[in-house]
C-alpha cells in the first residue's frame, strides 16, 4: 500500500513459487475484506486465477469500494465480473479502468480482428467508455519475461530429448476412485 495524500493505492500481488497449491494463496474473503476496508484510490490486481478467487472483484465489493477508483487488472479476467464492473463504471463508483485480461478473450485477442465485427457485446460496450483502457494480454511481454519463456522452453525440450525428468509437465489429476 503507498499513500499520497488522498491517493491510497493497493496491489494485490502474489508471485507464485514453483509447486505453489492454492492454498498458499490468503483466502478471497481476506483480500476481499483488505480491498473494501482500506478505501483505496487505485486497486491493481497480479494474482493468478483459482476457483477460489473467480469473481473476486464483483458487484458486491465493488459497491463497498471508494467512489471514483481506478481498478487494473493484467492478471486473469475472470478475476473480475466484467458485467459487474460496467455497472460500476456507468454508476462512477469505477472512475477507471485499465485491463490486459479479459475473460472472454480467447475469440477476442491473438487475432487480427481488424475487417471484423466483434460480436462480444460487453467487450464493445467496454471499449467505448472514455475512462477505459484494454490492451490484448501482452503485460508479460517484457524483455525478463520473454528471456525466462525462452530459457525454461529450451531447458524443457532438453530434458524431453535426453530422457530426464520433466519438471514442467502438466499432470492429469489423479483419479479417486467413487465410494458408493
Amino acid at each position: 500500500m503507498a499513500d499520497s495524500g488522498d491517493l491510497l493505492i493497493g496491489t494485490l500481488f502474489f508471485v507464485p513459487k514453483k509447486g505453489y497449491q492454492d492454498e498458499d494463496l490468503p483466502s478471497t474473503e481476506t483480500i476481499r475484506r483488505r480491498l473494501n476496508e482500506m478505501g483505496y484510490s487505485i486497486i491493481s490486481l497480479h494474482c493468478p486465477l483459482t476457483e477460489d478467487n473467480h469473481y473476486l472483484i464483483n458487484e458486491k465489493t465493488i459497491a463497498q469500494m471508494k467512489p471514483g477508483m481506478m481498478l487494473i487488472n493484467t492478471s486473469r479476467g475472470p478475476l473480475i465480473d466484467t458485467k459487474a464492473v460496467i455497472k460500476g463504471i456507468k454508476s462512477g463508483q469505477i472512475g477507471h479502468l485499465g485491463i490486459d485480461v479479459y475473460e472472454e478473450e480467447d475469440d477476442i485477442f491473438f487475432k487480427d480482428l481488424s475487417d471484423t465485427i466483434i460480436q462480444d457485446d460487453t467487450f464493445q460496450l467496454l471499449q467505448s467508455f472514455p475512462n477505459v483502457l484494454i490492451t490484448s494480454h501482452q503485460a508479460y511481454f517484457t524483455d525478463d519475461a520473454m528471456n525466462d519463456i525462452t530459457t525454461t522452453t529450451v531447458a524443457n525440450i532438453t530434458d524431453f530429448e535426453q530422457g530426464n525428468p520433466l519438471t514442467n509437465a502438466v499432470k492429469p489429476p489423479e483419479k479417486v476412485a467413487a465410494t458408493a
